[in-house]
């Protein structure tokens, strides 16, 4: 073996040593992140919660101004009857005005791609819907609407339908015009390019939106109930929280609060496992996330 050759030999092993040097660094990296995913937030969350019980602790706050942690999860275990037939309430309204709103809002957003001239005498009302606070309208509604569980969905179906509509329409107005002119020119039909193209292209739009509409619904939900004020069976933790605050059972007030905010978490996470799902084989923002 010449002098030339050993030196490209050791030039090549010196390359592939390089090579798995930065594969191995990459590896760890990434095995690196995957773990402090999910061990960075349990390290904070159980900073902040032993935080809080110290500052209860230390300045021996009372219970009715500031409970500490473990008297808030005792509470919730002693109360969870009641207020897991709350959580039942406005879960049930949730996801009915989420439902709503997603039919209403992708069936709105298909209309206004069809005819421009719907959509220029209708999109100004939806944004009005939508610039327009819920905490101002649910009086109105509640005057001229009689049945209560039709006003709660209401209330919360008009904070949640705008982020479907707009992000659909914005996903169907997003395709791609040579495709459109290529669709034109082999003669498909309106509804063919709807189907194969329109409707694939606004899917990750309409789930950016979902993902929003998820958590607004739920806020609208509880907004609504804060509104109405009634109580009795049938109530959701909105008046839960209420009713704890007129007895200062601040506990139950935070027992109630934290049930809020699983349920806008769990809402969320399962809105985004969709989206991944669907989107995770060929769309680029889910094929990033597993590079």
């Amino acid at each position: 073996m010449t002098a030339s050759e050993l030196s490209q030999s050791a030039a090549r092993q010196q390359a592939e040593q390089v090579v798995d040097e930065e594969e191995a660094r990459r590896a760890r990296r990434e095995m690196w992140e995957q773990i402090g995913k999910w061990t960075l937030p349990a390290i904070v969350l159980f900073l902040a919660l032993f935080a809080w019980d110290r500052v209860v602790v230390w300045n021996q706050i009372p219970h009715y101004i500031l409970p500490g942690p473990g008297l808030v999860l005792e509470t919730l275990i002693k109360d969870w009857p009641i207020l897991s037939d709350a959580l039942w309430v406005t879960l049930k309204i949730t996801m009915m005005a989420l439902s709503v709103a997603v039919i209403g809002g992708v069936g709105l957003a298909v209309l206004f791609t069809q005819s421009r001239f719907v959509e220029m005498s209708f999109y100004p009302f939806a944004v009005i819907l939508q610039v327009t606070p819920v905490v101002s309208i649910a009086p109105l509604i509640f005057i001229y609407v009689d049945n209560r569980l039709a006003g709660l969905l209401l209330c919360a179906w008009i904070v949640a339908f705008f982020p479907i509509l707009s992000n659909t329409t914005l996903g169907l107005n997003s395709t791609d015009h040579n495709l459109r002119d290529l669709y034109k020119i082999y003669g498909a039909t309106r509804w063919q390019r709807l189907r194969y193209l329109q409707l694939p292209t606004a899917l990750p739009y309409f789930l950016g939106g979902l993902r929003i509409a998820g958590g607004l619904s739920l806020i609208g939900a509880v907004v609504a109930e804060y509104v109405a004020g009634t109580g009795g069976i049938g109530s959701g933790l909105a008046f839960r929280i209420l009713e704890a605050g007129y007895r200062l059972n601040i506990p139950r007030m935070f027992a109630a609060l934290i049930l809020i905010a699983v349920t806008g978490v769990v809402i969320f996470t399962l809105a985004s496992l969709l989206s991944h799902l669907l989107l995770r084989k060929w769309h680029e923002s889910a094929l990033k996330r597993e590079s």
